[in-house]
């Protein structure tokens, strides 16, 4: 602990939920409101659609906040969005939809994918697994990851191995699993960082090479990537760190040199298309270059710190990864024995939560973090191409890359 802190950043993280608290009230289903006046509370006219995401994924912040200081309403909260959200995944497919109405729980959107509106939630059931040991966390996550691959995934069966188009993953219908869309998004590229925590290298290795290929083609990741077409359907890049935040969780796995320079061209890139002069300016079109006088603040947060990450290797983050977790917003978290200390009980129904304060002697609640995929990475992750020429050469040649 610095000298002279006295918890003053602590005490604005409290002020600050707090007067996130009345976006949970007086909502029928247990989800927040989608916005939030921090003086006046819910404003009248604020619309009761949100994202999943945005409604799923509060429990890392709102979790560790409710340990620090001792008070479970705040994580009492978040699992409730959870869990609410949880009941109301498509009983055919067990698939939940993009966009939902907090107040009839009526699903507003049904378009079912990885990418934009649903990505943190899926991110957030594993991690808060990882970080508090909570064993639901994780039952929810391998039952919803399984049911992602049964309807979403496309393609050959084994990433490095087989006949058959390279595996996507696309967006489908909630409630029966059929294809919704020809494109993918670019937030799909932090699934490949996803399944990096879950052990599934192989599936990650192939997530990732289909994005860094979208990449080389335009220097840059496009919003919406049509995969029938073969073309941008929405053709800006703000700057979005999906794609690197993968390559340095990879890299991290598999200490392959590969993704080092996959790194580097992602820096020769922003440095040729979007540098300006007062920093580096949204693409607002990945054919053409053009730009726009924007820079996003996730650029600084998130995409910056993970090319300065994979670069410093004898950063502390690197040299001791398996202490540290990052939130979906590429804040670090400290993985803590006194965060998975069972402190209270959260009441199946409602808002307000049983507490059970843990003598300070107790032992941990250790869970036994492992995953069906979870195998040994071997060897060869590290010498040899990730992906296999012949499957590269193939993506390659799909998106015109090569002829």
């Amino acid at each position: 602990m610095p000298v002279g802190y006295n918890n003053e950043l602590l005490h604005l993280a409290h002020e600050l939920a707090s007067r996130l608290l009345p976006a949970f009230e007086n909502t029928s289903t247990g989800l927040p409101y989608p916005r939030i006046n921090l003086r006046h509370g819910v404003p009248a006219d604020v619309s009761t659609h949100t994202c999943t995401a945005g409604a799923g994924s509060l429990l890392l912040e709102f979790g560790m906040l409710s340990r620090l200081i001792g008070d479970p309403v705040y994580e009492g909260v978040a699992r409730r969005a959870v869990k609410a959200l949880w009941k109301l995944r498509s009983k055919n497919t067990g698939l939940l939809g993009n966009v939902i109405d907090v107040q009839s729980g009526e699903w507003i959107g049904q378009m079912s994918g990885v990418g934009a509106g649903l990505d943190s939630f899926y991110e957030y059931l594993l991690k808060s697994y990882i970080l508090f040991g909570e064993k639901e966390d994780f039952t929810m996550f391998n039952e919803t990851y399984h049911t992602i691959k049964r309807y979403m995934r496309k393609g050959r069966q084994h990433c490095n191995r087989g006949y058959g188009e390279h595996p996507l993953y696309v967006n489908v219908n909630m409630l029966d699993g059929s294809t919704l869309t020809l494109w993918i998004d670019s937030l799909q590229a932090a699934f490949a960082g996803v399944q990096v925590l879950t052990g599934d290298i192989e599936e990650a290795i192939c997530a990732h090479a289909l994005y860094y290929s979208i990449w080389r083609r335009f220097g840059a990741l496009p919003e919406r990537f049509n995969w029938q077409r073969v073309s941008p359907d929405l053709a800006f890049y703000p700057l979005r760190p999906e794609l690197i935040e993968s390559t340095y969780l990879l890299y991290q796995a598999t200490k392959n040199s590969f993704y080092l320079h996959v790194g580097q061209e992602i820096i020769e890139s922003l440095n040729k298309y979007s540098k300006a002069k007062c920093g580096y300016a949204t693409i607002h079109n990945v054919q053409d270059k053009t730009l726009e006088d924007r820079m996003e603040s996730f650029f600084l947060s998130e995409t910056c710190k993970y090319l300065y990450l994979l670069f410093d290797v004898d950063n502390p983050v690197n040299k001791m990864a398996s202490h540290y977790l990052f939130t979906t917003e590429g804040h670090i978290f400290p993985l803590l024995k006194q965060s998975q200390l069972n402190l209270w009980n959260f009441a199946e129904n409602a808002s307000e939560a049983e507490v059970k304060i843990s003598a300070s002697n107790s032992e941990v609640n250790v869970s036994n973090k492992t995953h069906s995929n979870c195998d040994r990475i071997p060897d060869e992750r590290q010498y040899l191409l990730p992906l296999k020429p012949k499957y590269m050469l193939q993506i390659s040649q799909a998106l015109g890359l090569e002829s």
